[in-house]
């Protein structure tokens, strides 16, 4: 699985097409703040809702959660289906919220 940094993401989410950008964190966790478009999945509920991406095994997955390790954990899991695009936000949101957008908390 590759891993990307906040930054680098922000020029991925450039590109056409862009990337499926999927938030593992629990609902509780996303007043923190989240990235605009993402699909919320939380880690505990993947299983069921794999559904959510869809067919295409090939199309570019960023995995996000608030530190990285979760969203780490999950892109192994989809890996093993596989998943042969997915990518970690190392980091996770509050890396984001650091480098990115400080309008967001990091916890």
């Amino acid at each position: 699985m590759k891993q990307i940094i906040a930054s680098e993401l922000v020029d991925l989410m450039a590109n056409s097409p862009a990337p499926t950008l999927v938030d593992v964190r629990e609902q509780h966790e996303l007043i923190h703040g989240m990235i605009t478009g993402v699909i919320t999945i939380p880690m505990q509920e993947f299983g069921e809702q794999l559904h959510q991406l869809g067919e295409d095994h090939g199309q570019t997955i960023v995995l996000i959660c608030r530190s990285g390790k979760r969203s780490e954990h999950v892109g192994k899991y989809l890996e093993q289906l596989g998943f042969t695009d997915v990518i970690n936000l190392s980091g996770g949101m509050n890396a984001w919220a650091t480098d990115v957008d400080t309008t967001m908390s990091v916890y």
